[in-house]
């Protein structure tokens, strides 16, 4: 039975209230215990923003431009130097994202005419990850940038095309990873309403990147080449699906590796290491081809291609940081059928892996290459290409969609 638009909506109502008590109880019990947080980063960049700094030219960070706001937002409404405060504001920040996140979770669901079952099934999963994931929510920002993919996704799947290009480019400039969501966008829209419009989204989504961008790249060029630079040259980090091979053959066979902290994380150096993450990018970037070439005709397609890119993306990365899940849990579970409810099963198993290992033994890792926290990274990364798997493979058509 197809659900009303009203129950759709009470549900995501109701499923935003049970994702602001999960992120509430993250702040108690072993998720308490230990933690490796991002936010005196985030402090540092809202306050430089609050005493009229500029972003890119008086001061660097490694984040896209539309990233800022959910920096200087905290900063404005605490007191300088009370990092309590700031952590408070921020995460009620973020809090507001998942909400977000799950608003536009329920518009999604009711553009697909999803079942009542299925409606309550994927938004209580979304409300619901953060318990499995673990405090990992409360201390990055990126429910921020997943929470614009979502709004995007809605837009486009109520044929509001350029209102959900422009929302895609906002997210773009947020984080840079929803770029791999624009050609599947693209394909949807011209198969709707032709090239032209099609051209047009394409310009709408340019010129918001282009307009959170262009004001920093004439002020501070330097600055934003760091921050990109940054992002685009960084090493085979060590939670990284070719970083978890070579601790394999560490353990298993002598294979003598060597880390070095750099582009704020721990990474493996090293020739061999330079050639898996060079055979691991190329690995991404052929599947993500071969993704874009599915080119989605319909709500369904769009939602199950995006959330194989994004888990082609993170899986397939030589980076792989435990934040990234944050893109994935929202969306995996809006893919329709048994595909997504094996998906959705294997992600489970992928973020329960991740916190299993971090922050807890974390520091076993990067620092001794603990053999335990070795094969937690392996298994969470399989589990992680068998979500992929499962969402590509050939199989029956799903239910017609918008």
């Amino acid at each position: 039975m197809v659900a009303s638009s009203r129950f759709t909506g009470l549900v995501a109502v109701a499923a935003a209230l049970l994702f602001l008590g999960a992120f509430g109880a993250l702040h108690g019990g072993w998720y308490d215990d230990e933690e490796i947080v991002d936010i005196p980063v985030y402090e540092t960049y809202g306050n430089a923003i609050e005493s009229g700094k500029l972003p890119y030219r008086d001061f660097r960070l490694e984040y896209p431009p539309a990233a800022l706001p959910v920096f200087a937002l905290p900063a404005l409404v605490s007191q300088r130097g009370d990092q309590a405060e700031f952590r408070r504001a921020f995460e009620w920040t973020m809090a507001a994202c998942g909400v977000l996140a799950l608003l536009a979770a329920g518009l999604v669901l009711a553009a697909l005419e999803a079942s009542r079952g299925r409606v309550v099934a994927a938004l209580a999963a979304i409300a619901l990850f953060p318990l499995l994931l673990g405090s990992v929510v409360l201390t990055r920002f990126d429910l921020w940038p997943i929470a614009l993919v979502l709004a995007a996704l809605a837009a486009l799947l109520h044929e509001r095309h350029r209102l959900g290009f422009g929302v895609l480019g906002v997210a773009v400039a947020a984080k840079l990873f929803p770029v791999v969501l624009v050609p599947l966008a693209l394909s949807l829209v011209w198969h709707r309403r032709g090239r032209r419009e099609a051209l047009v989204c394409l310009v709408v989504l340019v010129g918001v990147v282009a307009l959170a961008f262009l004001p920093f790249v004439a002020l501070g060029p330097d600055g934003v080449g760091y921050s990109l630079g940054r992002q685009l040259a960084r090493p085979l980090q060590i939670e990284s699906l070719g970083a978890a091979f070579l601790l394999t053959g560490h353990h298993l066979f002598g294979l003598q590796l060597e880390m070095r902290s750099s582009h704020g994380s721990q990474n493996l150096v090293g020739a061999g290491s330079v050639v898996i993450a060079t055979l691991l990018t190329a690995a991404q970037l052929g599947t993500l081809a071969w993704i874009w070439l599915r080119r989605p005709h319909t709500g369904a397609e769009l939602v199950r291609w995006s959330a194989a890119a994004l888990v082609a993306f993170v899986a397939l990365g030589k980076v792989l940081s435990p934040q990234f899940l944050i893109w994935l849990a929202p969306l995996v579970p809006l893919v329709a059928g048994r595909r997504g409810l094996r998906a959705a099963g294997l992600l489970t198993v992928a973020l329960v892996l991740t916190q299993l290992w971090f922050p807890a033994r974390y520091w076993d890792l990067a620092l001794a290459f603990d053999g335990l926290s070795s094969a937690l990274v392996l298994a969470r990364d399989l589990a992680l290409v068998a979500v992929f798997v499962v969402l590509s493979r050939s199989g029956p058509a799903p239910a017609r969609s918008p």
